[in-house]
Order: C-alpha cells, then structure tokens, then sequence
C-alpha cells in the first residue's frame, strides 16, 4: 500500500528530516511486482538506509525493501551456500553464521545497512570484500519486471563497486543474496588494521571466527558512533588510490603517510588519515561535524540537514585537494 507524505527520518541513518511525496514498503516478490507494474515514474530504493544522505524532500515514490527469509540451499562437508532476502539486516545474518560456525564473513560484522544493499558498494572492511564469500544475487529488471540472476563475475566488483553502482545503476532491485561460507578450516583474516592486537587483549592465542568478530566489533564501536545514538552513514568516502608515481611524491612531503599497495603501480591511501592531518578530525559546525574518533565519520548532532552535510563533505574535498592533490570520492550516495 501507498502512503502519502512520510517523514524518512527513520528510514536514514543520518536521522534527516525529509519526507517522501509518497512511501511504500514492500514485504513479499508479489508486492513489489505489482507496485512496480501502476508506477512507472522514477524509484528511490531504500534498505536500511545507511548508504544515503537526503538533502531534499523526496518527490520520486520510495520503496522500502523489506523481504525477509534466510534459507540454506546446499551443504557439503566443507561449505555451506545460503540465500538471503534483501530485507535482512547485515549485522544480525552475520551473528546467524556465527551461532551456526560458518566463517567468511566474520570481519564484516557490524557493517550497518541491510542485505540487498551490500553488492552494490561491494562492503568491505579489515581486508575481507562481500565479493570473497559471493555466489550470486537476484535482481528484478526495473523495465521487465523479471527476476534475473547475476553471477560474480556478472557484477564485475570493484573496491566499494559493482555493475549496479555503474553500468546499470538504477536499472534493477536486489531481491535475494547467496553466500557460499565455510564449515571447516576457516580462513582467517587477522593482519589487516587493528585485529590481532585486539585479539592479544582479549587474551586469544588461537583465535575462532566468533572471536575475529567479537574483535572486529570492539574495534569498530571504539572507534565508530551508533547511528541510533548518533546520526552517520560509517565511512563518508573512499580510501583513495594514487599512481605510484604520485605515491613517492607525496612520501617527500609527508614521510609518515600510511599505505597500502595494491598493485606494482598502485597505492591506497587511507582517506581517514588525509582528513584527520587536514585538520577536520574530531571538527565541530554548530549541531554536525567530523567524529572526534574516526575522521571516514561525518555526523549529524541533532538537526542538521542533508545539505549541511553536504557542504561540509565538499569543504573535505577541496581541502584534500589543494594540500595532497587527491580526489576524494564519497562511498555515501548523496539524493
């Protein structure tokens, strides 16, 4: 059913105030279809609203994506292949694995936002991608109204990219997710950022999957704000990569800079790091600003508008600009 006029405070983690001319939420394939069948105009897809910053009032009709349903659809006795309705929370399917011992997704946990979101921006953290646990996805063609199946290959992933960010953005809806995770010999992934450190804390010398999350989820609340506490999307941009060429220019200048090879030609640099020597770190504009622990943050205090936001994020991007000469590229889609 169609409401008129609902406020999408809830339905952002940045908790903006606008509202959508019209609203739907959808909780079965049916509904969508027949939804999508008497409205032709332009869509906003929205999960669980943690990819987005809204700067205005919505006139295009909203869709709510909230299919539910885990199933699992094939086991053998090393992996377990898992379909997931796009409705589902990230962080609660991740803690599902756990409980049932199935490991590949244990560094993504407390990632916020909702299953059919994650393909599109490929999330990832602490050196795991969704692409690496990936079978496939179900999308429903905006045009056709058909269910297609996209494999991995298909979505052509990218760092913090896919098919659905590029080529066909706008042009398809998740429906459902298919992971393919472990039941043994689990592959974990400690070295990157603070991980084993954590672990060492906590006094793990042989770490489960269930403990590189529990890590993975001290790390990021020490470091990350709650967005039921405080208005924010995660991390606002990209972690940019440079030439190697420009790499060693920059080294003269800053020798502390830290890096991440990605290629022979290629280096990442951490975008938290650039903002936080520009000085934004911890920065305060009246009721938003830049988080006092991690500099990715951008938050809303209470009251500030998608468009405050905004600006501040192009304020980041041109001061990062003039001093290292790098582009910022924002991982949040700005509506």
């Amino acid at each position: 059913m169609i409401k008129k006029h609902v406020s999408l405070k809830p339905y952002n983690t940045f908790g903006v105030e606008v509202s959508a001319q019209a609203f739907a939420s959808v909780e079965s394939l049916e509904d969508l279809k027949s939804i999508l069948k008497a409205n032709h105009s332009k869509l906003l897809v929205l999960g669980g609203g943690s990819n987005i910053l809204l700067t205005k009032n919505v006139e295009e009709l909203v869709l709510h994506i909230n299919l539910k349903g885990i199933k699992i659809c094939e086991e053998n006795d090393s992996t377990t292949q898992i379909k997931v309705a796009a409705g589902e929370n990230w962080h609660d399917f991740v803690m599902w694995t756990l409980k049932r011992n199935l490991g590949g997704l244990e560094n993504l946990s407390l990632i916020p936002g909702n299953i059919g979101t994650a393909p599109i921006q490929n999330i990832g953290a602490y050196g795991v991608e969704l692409k690496d646990s990936f079978v496939s996805c179900e999308a429903i063609n905006l045009q056709t109204l058909e269910v297609e199946i996209f494999s991995k290959e298909d979505c052509k992933f990218g760092y913090r990219n896919s098919v659905f960010k590029s080529e066909f953005k706008g042009q398809y809806i998740i429906t459902a997710v298919t992971f393919e995770l472990t039941n043994v010999d689990h592959k974990l992934k400690t070295a990157y950022g603070a991980i084993t450190a954590e672990l060492k804390q906590m006094g793990v010398l042989a770490p489960t999957i269930q403990d590189v999350s529990k890590a993975v989820i001290a790390i990021r609340q020490s470091k990350l704000p709650d967005p039921k506490k405080l208005g924010n999307s995660g991390s606002f941009f990209k972690n940019p990569v440079v030439s190697k060429e420009s790499f060693e220019t920059l080294l003269k200048q800053f020798p502390n800079i830290p890096n991440y090879a990605v290629s022979e030609m290629e280096v990442k640099i951490p975008a938290g790091w650039l903002i936080e020597t520009a000085g934004f770190k911890g920065k305060t504009f009246g009721n938003y600003g830049v988080h006092k622990h991690q500099a990715l943050v951008l938050v809303n205090y209470g009251g500030a508008s998608g468009r405050d936001i905004l600006a501040l994020s192009k304020l980041i991007q041109t001061t990062i600009k003039t001093i290292f000469g790098i582009d910022l590229e924002t991982e949040v889609n700005v509506h």
